[in-house]
């Protein structure tokens, strides 16, 4: 590609559509390298080419129209991704759960990183349908010494059962019926993407019907997403922007995207930055 910075528009968006073609998919951070223009001009002509039906925005870049956001990664290749990003996200995420609240935490590899950050939190207990989240209390439980009982203040885990996703979700019918029965004071939502458009999105269809019970269980819905997942569209939607309480970002979101979640999102926190940028009310307020 052009490192040429004056490239019209036009001309721009068609050498994107040649490499993604050529490659089978592009990263946002290269082709900002390449064609020597930012991240959101990169964003914007990604955005025009998915209008046109040409490439589908995935997971911090696009892939051509014919593989679109039904490809889901698996949970390793998900968890070698934004790691710092994730680890100020479930921080600021950790400081919003109070003592002896009901939590949910939904599939995803930012609520594993929030799991860990939780195991100190007291009498928890938590809804969950990752394998993953829900083996990082198991470990932590211990016992309390010479009692062969649970640690004091050990968070009870409801694994709610079903069929496994690449992710290390359970999904599906059994999931949903365990759901459905339940109330969370807040749930704890990882996310595929987030968009004005599509709301927030999964490439898996039974995990996005799962993810709309967790929805509808809960008091309160905080997303934890970092900046890459703006702007993608999944598959498949399953709830609307203003169905969530917080977004909690990371600061590698750009200023002009922040502007456009905050006219969507009653609340909006960036962690990461000098005791965080909160858009919305009550952002730190507890989860009981």
């Amino acid at each position: 590609m052009s490192d040429n910075q004056n490239l019209l528009a036009e001309q721009r968006r068609a050498l994107i559509l040649e490499e993604v073609r050529r490659r089978g998919g592009v990263r946002v951070n290269e082709l900002t390298r390449r064609l020597n223009v930012s991240d959101m001009t990169v964003r914007r002509d990604l955005d025009a080419l998915a209008r046109q039906g040409v490439v589908a925005k995935v997971h911090g870049g696009a892939v051509p129209v014919a593989e679109a956001s039904t490809h889901e990664p698996g949970f390793e290749a998900k968890s070698s991704l934004e790691r710092s990003a994730k680890e100020d996200i479930a921080r600021a995420a950790a400081a919003m759960v109070a003592p002896g609240s009901a939590i949910a935490l939904s599939g995803g590899t930012t609520t594993y990183v929030l799991a860990q950050h939780l195991l100190d939190v007291p009498d928890l207990t938590v809804v969950t349908n990752s394998v993953r989240v829900a083996d990082v209390f198991h470990a932590a439980r211990g016992t309390a010494p010479g009692a062969g009982a649970p640690r004091p203040g050990a968070a009870t885990v409801v694994l709610t059962g079903g069929v496994r996703t690449p992710s290390d979700s359970l999904v599906g019918p059994v999931a949903d019926q365990a759901i459905r029965s339940l109330h969370f004071d807040v749930l704890f939502l990882g996310v595929h993407g987030v968009s004005v458009e599509g709301g927030l999105s999964t490439p898996n269809l039974a995990e996005a019907e799962t993810n709309r019970r967790l929805v509808r269980s809960a008091r309160r819905v905080v997303v934890v997403a970092d900046h890459t997942k703006w702007g993608t569209v999944g598959l498949s939607s399953f709830a609307r922007l203003d169905e969530v309480d917080h977004l909690v970002t990371d600061a590698g979101l750009s200023a002009e995207a922040r502007a456009e979640m905050a006219e969507h999102l009653p609340g909006l926190i960036v962690a990461g930055e000098d005791g965080g940028a909160d858009t919305g009310a009550d952002a730190g307020a507890d989860a009981g």
